[in-house]
């Protein structure tokens, strides 16, 4: 610890950074019943604390070797920028390869800071086997976003402003975790100047591979990670990051999408700041915390990191803020058909303003709507809502946690297709490129049928895409081998409920 927490103090960083504040939320706070306090990494001049680390690193390598001429990286996003910035302040040049999926406003982000990116592959695994083999080629290092002394030691300066603005008591600070490098910093400084102060990390769901791994007690590797929150989407931390983690961390949360897109709102609500997902990690953090432990009262700190949003997500985080946020129920109700029927629904739901309302007629006997309604007191009145309907024998299922019927369903409902049988769903994640349709559709059988397609795309590296086929049984081993082939994230959703309820 001792010699991270020399490197820490006498790390170079205000080249390229800034001190950022600790803001208090008042909104946040009184919904909590804490003091809560944002670090606020989003202000930097890359619109993320990813400059600290690679700045630091670049800068010890250039004392170390005077003649290095450049540097390599893989990322999709903050990490490149700061290499790209870091670099040219210190007069090398940086090679940035980026997936052929990244967004333009990132590659133009990187281009702007001055420098060379290079778009190859569909992911970061291709991207990062690339840099690797161009770093043999040009002979230029490698600065890695988080295995690495110098990087954690950058990133943990975070920890020494936060100690120096906030002399007072801090009962807990929550900060996001991708492959670790800004976790393992602060949590080193931290435990050293405040050794009472708990260090909680925050991980997606779809992308916790710090927390299995020290469940596990090494290093692991996820089959898969979700891209929503793609700051954070890394398959394995790295070997010295996870030490450190495993020494440090006093507790790591995972969240959901929704429960991202409501932070986001929140950081909104108090600073009219549009965060992207993974840098309102640590705030969806402190909310939890505080419904788990039912804490009141004490001062907790979220880092906010990043802010490097596309305009077009917007629309998906605005979606799901409020489920997020338990303030919208989804539900599906069957009713009969007969008249009086829809008012006695709508009077059951009582002075409750309805977000959503989508209904077909498709049978002389009972009616399927979907329905979204406001909620003012969460799951407690969702479930209230559910049980009213039921007492008068109204057939409820809840489709508040349903991924197709948040993704797809809902902007689908219009009846079902009866002459469409032996119908088949998947659930897909296309890559936003040239081509990926055309792949998916040259590697069908000429003989399958698709019955139904929707397809969303929310500014990320992949789109959600529902597909409805026909294919005879005995075909299932191609179907096998033709997702095999595809290599798309993919699920079936044949027994969804929200497509048994209204498209099945």
């Amino acid at each position: 610890m001792d010699q991270y927490i020399k490197k820490i103090l006498t790390a170079r960083v205000y080249d390229v950074s800034q001190e950022t504040p600790l803001e208090s939320v008042p909104n946040l706070s009184l919904r909590t019943g804490n003091h809560v306090l944002l670090k606020r990494e989003d202000l930097q001049g890359v619109f993320s604390f990813k400059c600290r680390g690679a700045f630091n690193r670049i800068y010890n390598l250039k004392q170390a070797r005077p003649d290095t001429e450049g540097v390599i990286c893989a990322s999709a996003g903050n990490h490149a920028q700061g290499v790209a910035l870091s670099a040219s302040k210190l007069g090398l040049k940086s090679i940035i390869v980026m997936p052929q999926t990244t967004p333009q406003i990132k590659v133009n982000a990187v281009r702007r800071l001055g420098g060379d990116a290079v778009l190859h592959g569909d992911n970061y695994d291709e991207a990062f086997a690339h840099a690797k083999l161009l770093e043999q080629q040009s002979g230029y290092p490698f600065i890695h976003p988080f295995n690495d002394q110098d990087t954690i030691a950058g990133q943990g300066t975070v920890g020494i402003e936060i100690c120096r603005q906030r002399p007072g008591p801090i009962d807990a600070v929550f900060i996001p975790i991708g492959g670790g490098g800004l976790a393992s910093g602060v949590s080193i400084l931290m435990k050293y100047l405040r050794p009472e102060t708990r260090i909680i990390g925050v991980e997606p769901e779809d992308a916790a591979s710090m927390k299995a791994s020290i469940e596990t007690g090494k290093p692991v590797v996820l089959n898969e990670v979700g891209i929503f929150a793609d700051g954070v989407a890394v398959k394995s931390p790295g070997e010295e990051t996870f030490r450190i983690c495993s020494e440090h961390l006093d507790d790591i949360i995972t969240i959901s999408v929704d429960e991202m897109c409501a932070a986001i709102k929140d950081v909104f609500d108090d600073t009219r700041t549009l965060l992207e997902p993974a840098g309102a990690l640590g705030v969806a953090g402190i909310k939890k915390y505080v419904e788990q432990h039912r804490v009141v009262d004490q001062h907790l700190i979220a880092i906010t990191t990043g802010a490097n949003v596309n305009f077009d997500r917007l629309r998906h985080i605005a979606e799901r803020a409020e489920i997020g946020e338990q303030r919208e129920a989804l539900l599906a109700v069957t009713i009969p058909e007969q008249p009086g029927s829809f008012r006695h629904f709508c009077e059951m739901l009582g002075k409750r303003s309805v977000t959503e309302f989508n209904y077909r007629h498709s049978s002389t006997d009972s009616a399927v709507v979907f329905v979204g309604v406001q909620l003012s007191n969460g799951s407690t009145e969702r479930q209230q809502i559910i049980d009213n309907l039921k007492q008068v024998n109204f057939d409820v299922e809840d489709l508040t946690d349903n991924e197709v019927a948040k993704l797809h369903v809902r902007h689908m409902v219009g009846g079902r297709a009866a002459s469409v049988e032996h119908e088949i769903l998947y659930r897909f994640e296309f890559p936003e490129r040239p081509g990926a349709l055309a792949k998916f559709l040259n590697n069908m059988e000429p003989h399958w049928n698709i019955t139904l397609f929707h397809y969303r795309n929310h500014g990320a590296a992949y789109a959600r895409v529902l597909v409805g086929m026909q294919l005879p049984q005995s075909d299932g081993d191609k179907f096998q081998r033709f997702l095999d082939e595809l290599g798309y994230r993919h699920w079936c959703e044949n027994n969804n409920v929200a497509y048994q309820t209204f498209l099945a």
